[in-house]
Order: structure tokens, then C-alpha cells, then sequence
């Protein structure tokens, strides 16, 4: 069964109060046909989880402008303005966790790990509520895995078996997302036929995929 589907098809398929993660750095690397169809299709009360908000007019952000988003799980948000705003309006739920440590909390959710241990946070308000564990004579955080009902991710070059090569830095959370997901959907730069890409540039695995959207 053929995995390719349209932007908008693919954007139909996330619902309201979904938990999303959409890979990006700064909105390189982002899905932004599929982000665009989500603002058009006016999908309610999300839960992101991303390295960042982006910028207003890029990425994630877009949902953000469009109070699309209730909850917002991320590294930092100094690039929109809009997202520090609604944070301290009360209007939007914003976890920030440190971004090794989110990335490690993500891939903790796709290779079935029961957490990372980690001092980053420790004596901060990120330790707050957690739980520790002492392993000679130091103290760790324990955080716990992270996974979503989908991952949107972006590939420059995808083939009709979803198998992905990213260009540069757009590999950055994209990959370890690809396994963190109920349902994976990638935005393809270019589609190519099975066996056309070369295995050495295949960053993530055709099997971790559902969907293809062009």
C-alpha cells in the first residue's frame, strides 16, 4: 500500500488535543506545508513538543500565533516573542526542559528506555517534583520517557518506503522523533523511487513511517 498522501490529507489526520512533536531547530528542518495546512484547518488545543517555538512566521510557531497550541513542551522560546507572551498571560502551558535532556527523554520514548538520569536541573526549578536517584555518592534527576500521537517531520529526500536523508542540520530532533510516535508523517522535500537513495544517506529507516505527504 502506497504511503504517499497530500498535505492536507496528512494534516487531517492529527485531531484536537493531539500530542505532537514536530522536529525543527529554528524552524530548519520543519514540516512547514503540513504546519500551514494545521493553521488553515484550525486543529485545536495541541500539545508541541519541539526544540523550540520558532519564529512567528515560521514553524511552529504559526500555531502558536494562532492559539492553536494549549501546551507547549520545549527547550527555549526566546524567537517568538508571541509564545513568552502568551506564557505569561496564562494563555498557553509552557514546560521548558533543557535540550539534551529533552532529546534524551524523547529517544527514551522510542527505544523503550524507563527514563534517563541526568544532573542537569538539580537544585533548580527544573528538579522540581521529580524524582532522584543517588548513584555513587551522586544525585541525579530521573526523567521519564516522552513519546506523542504523532511525529511531523521534515526529509529532503524520501522514498516511496518513507526511508529518509535529511540535508544538514535538518536531521536535528527529526530522527530521534521518528521512533517517539503512534504515527509518524513526513513532509518530503523530494520523492524519489525505491532504491534510488542511497542506503549510506538514509538517516531513518522506512519502517518508522507512515505516512509521506507531498
Amino acid at each position: 500500500m502506497s504511503k504517499l498522501i497530500g498535505i492536507n490529507a496528512a494534516a487531517e489526520l492529527i485531531f484536537d488535543g493531539a500530542t505532537v512533536m514536530f522536529g525543527g531547530f529554528m524552524a530548519n528542518g520543519s514540516a512547514e506545508g503540513i504546519i500551514d495546512a494545521l493553521v488553515a484547518r484550525g486543529v485545536r488545543d495541541l500539545t508541541i513538543i519541539c526544540n523550540d517555538s520558532g519564529l512567528i512566521d515560521r514553524g511552529v510557531g504559526k500555531l502558536i500565533v494562532n492559539k492553536q497550541c494549549r501546551r507547549l513542551i520545549a527547550s527555549h522560546i526566546g524567537l517568538n516573542r508571541e509564545t513568552g507572551r502568551q506564557m505569561t498571560a496564562g494563555e498557553l502551558d509552557v514546560e521548558l526542559v533543557p535540550q539534551g535532556t529533552l532529546v534524551e527523554q524523547i529517544r527514551a520514548g522510542g527505544y523503550g528506555l524507563g527514563g534517563v538520569l541526568t544532573r542537569t536541573g538539580i537544585g533548580t526549578p527544573v528538579a522540581e517534583g521529580k524524582r532522584t536517584i543517588e548513584i555513587d555518592g551522586t544525585t541525579y534527576l530521573l526523567e521519564l520517557p516522552m513519546r506523542a500521537d504523532f511525529a511531523v517531520l521534515f526529509g529532503s529526500i524520501v522514498d516511496k518506503a518513507g526511508n529518509i536523508a535529511y540535508r544538514g542540520s535538518q536531521n536535528n530532533f527529526n530522527h530521534t522523533m521518528a521512533a517517539a510516535a503512534d504515527m509518524v508523517i513526513v513532509q518530503a522535500g523530494e520523492v524519489v523511487e525505491i532504491g534510488e537513495l542511497d542506503p549510506n544517506h538514509v538517516a531513518t529507516p522506512g519502517i518508522f513511517v507512515n505516512f509521506i505527504a507531498i
